[in-house]
């Protein structure tokens, strides 16, 4: 297996409140693991929120040495580190309405295992065509599917920063796992929505599909297009091959 990463603050943010891990080879009782999260909050909150969760998440999912059950797992590991995070904004008033983001992967015998608070995603791409795994806990995904809007009009990209799950951002979170089987010339795609706010899907397939050969070339050409458009927000991937 082989994977590449790479975050970037954009062009307009002072600072860079994704956080993201990358590790092809075992970590703890998982094969391999790979996560990205958007902090939110105040100068502060958004910051500590992405990177605790994803160290804390690491850290439990290190001391884990069976690999039964690991959805089950993970599912009480984000639970556990939602509450601290939801504990320590109740008690610091800098990191009021603090949390983040949160998709994360690993792949074991053909099939890939997601779990997504939030709207950073999970795509599988191919020759044939790119596959959104995850799906958006954003208001305007909310509308659309109750059909108050219609996707890609003027009002959903209005509101489409609007998030309505966040790890740490209540006392518990709700959150969706998807499982894919993958082909062997797949290729996976977890981002921030700096990247998906930024390029079309359409074209982070050609360039993940032109580029699949040099997972760096290919990271650092998706940060390079999201900062040519605008980068008007933070910028995190992680592109997976086997």
């Amino acid at each position: 297996m082989q994977a590449f990463a790479h975050t970037d603050k954009g062009f307009l943010r002072m600072n860079n409140q994704d956080y993201i891990y990358s590790l092809p080879c075992e970590t703890g009782a998982l094969p391999n693991l790979f996560i990205v999260a958007d902090g939110m909050g105040g100068h502060l909150g958004g910051d500590y929120a992405s990177k605790y969760a994803v160290t804390r998440i690491v850290e439990l999912i290190q001391a884990t040495d069976t690999s039964d059950n690991m959805i089950e797992t993970v599912d009480g590991i984000i639970q556990q580190v939602n509450k601290e995070l939801y504990e320590k904004a109740s008690e610091d008033e800098a990191l009021l309405g603090m949390g983040t983001t949160l998709v994360l992967c690993f792949v074991k015998d053909g099939m890939v295992y997601a779990a997504n608070v939030g709207d950073s995603r999970l795509y599988i791409i191919n020759d044939s065509g790119i596959r959104q795994i995850t799906h958006d806990h954003s208001l305007v995904d909310e509308l659309v599917a109750s059909g108050s809007i219609e996707k890609n009009s003027s009002t959903y990209f209005q509101k489409k920063n609007v998030i309505t799950r966040a790890v740490g951002a209540a006392p518990r979170v709700c959150v969706d796992y998807f499982e894919a089987e993958l082909d062997k010339d797949d290729i996976l795609l977890l981002c921030s929505d700096g990247l998906s706010n930024m390029v079309s899907d359409e074209m982070i397939k050609e360039i993940v599909n032109d580029r699949k050969d040099d997972l760096e070339e290919c990271a650092a050409s998706l940060v390079h297009m999201a900062n040519y458009n605008g980068g008007t927000d933070n910028i995190s991937v992680i592109v997976v091959k086997e």
